[in-house]
């Protein structure tokens, strides 16, 4: 096996490892917070705090991953990610389970938003060709949301052994939890088998020193995070935990139905992978990435405001087979206007402002649930990505990848 393929394997097996534990921490960390005596607020700060400990992490990886090396990095992240389980493993109230979250990057996104997914990001377009770029970063992604799905079907496990076994909830949490926590060390042992290679790629005798980012790159990296940011802050209402603790609450659905719709959801998300691959290679990045994701923005406002179960379920699933096709090409798209030795400047970046702005709105999620009106997260965050998407195409249109540009 070649080195980049060797490499892009233990890369994807990783992603995969912590990828499962996401998706099921997207179905139960709501649900299971309810069950321990925690309120909606509470329950919302808990997902802003993980996520505040994402952007953290995501800073140092964008100021010294290249410098310190991204194998450590990256082994170190994973430690920490198990770490953050720990808390839930031992029922920990909210003064010991706020500040190891933090550290542990406690994730109820759903979907991976971590430090280690931004500095991967920037890894994988370095080892393979820029007509490839893109259809690598869809199977890394349909890895990623593949195993998110495998992830939230677990969810239910705790549930079927209460029932059919006699399992206490609370005893069958807490041995799914362990094993999230083995997944993510083993996920870390992955990236110790990686090779240099993996480390920051300068290509010709130009190349600029590590660390080094242009003027130009900043400018443009700046617009798109701050454009990234709008769709983030919409995305922060729309967390996993919150959204199935939603169904959980308006609806009575029960957590085994959850898992299951949950499954589905990853399911569409991964094979959208692979469909905005094929639309982008055709139609561009761009115009893959907004005409996508608006439609997906209306079927989520639709949901929000429908008063059956079925047609919330429907319509929720119709957004989750498009919302996901602007991830892969956004990607791409990023890694493609900033030159090799920039795009972890450039991947860390964009994610930095996508999680910042995920802390923001999912910190005060739980508040609106609470106070203003339940379904007034899912209403915000289908409006924000609306505006989103109309910016990013009126910005930048014209700025195309070089294998969409015409020879001169």
């Amino acid at each position: 096996m070649a080195v980049s393929s060797r490499n892009l394997v233990l890369i994807f097996a990783a992603a995969w490892l912590r990828s499962f534990g996401i998706g099921l921490l997207g179905v139960v960390l709501g649900v299971f917070l309810y069950r321990e005596g925690f309120r909606s607020s509470s329950i919302g700060l808990v997902i802003a705090v993980g996520l505040a400990g994402a952007v953290t992490a995501t800073l140092f990886v964008t100021l010294r991953a290249d410098r310190l090396g991204r194998r450590p990095i990256l082994c170190l992240l994973a430690a920490l990610t198990a770490l953050g389980v720990v808390p839930l493993i031992v029922h920990a109230r909210l003064a010991v389970l706020l500040p190891l979250s933090f550290l542990g990057m406690l994730n109820g996104m759903g979907t991976d938003r971590s430090a280690a997914f931004a500095l991967e990001q920037a890894l994988i377009p370095s080892l393979v060709s820029d007509q490839k770029r893109t259809w690598g970063l869809a199977w890394y992604n349909l890895v990623l949301d593949s195993s998110g799905a495998l992830g939230a079907l677990a969810a239910a496990l705790p549930f079927v052994a209460h029932r059919h076994w006699g399992v206490d909830l609370t005893t069958g949490s807490s041995m799914l939890f362990c094993g999230l926590l083995a997944m993510n060390l083993v996920s870390g042992l992955l990236y110790l088998l990686l090779t240099p290679e993996v480390e920051t790629v300068r290509t010709g005798v130009e190349a600029k020193p590590v660390g080094t980012i242009s003027a130009e790159t900043k400018s443009r990296v700046a617009k798109l995070a701050s454009l990234f940011a709008i769709d983030s802050l919409g995305g922060g209402f729309l967390a996993d935990a919150l959204v199935s603790y939603w169904f959980f609450r308006r609806f009575g659905i029960a957590e085994n139905k959850l898992a299951v719709l949950f499954f589905l959801v990853h399911v569409l998300n991964a094979l959208s992978h692979l469909g905005a691959a094929a639309l982008a290679r055709r139609f561009g990045l761009l115009k893959t990435m907004v005409f996508t994701h608006l439609p997906s923005s209306i079927f989520l406002l639709a949901a929000s405001v429908v008063p059956s179960a079925r047609w919330a379920v429907a319509l929720f699933l119709l957004r989750e087979s498009l919302v996901e096709m602007d991830v892969p090409t956004r990607q791409s798209y990023v890694a493609a206007v900033v030159d090799p030795e920039e795009r972890t400047f450039a991947s860390g970046i964009t994610n930095l402002a996508r999680n910042v702005s995920w802390a923001v709105s999912s910190s005060v999620a739980g508040v609106l649930m609470q106070r203003v009106a339940f379904s007034a997260p899912l209403f915000l965050g289908g409006g924000l990505k609306i505006i989103y998407d109309l910016l990013l195409w009126a910005k930048f249109r014209h700025l195309r990848p070089p294998e969409e540009r015409t020879p001169d």
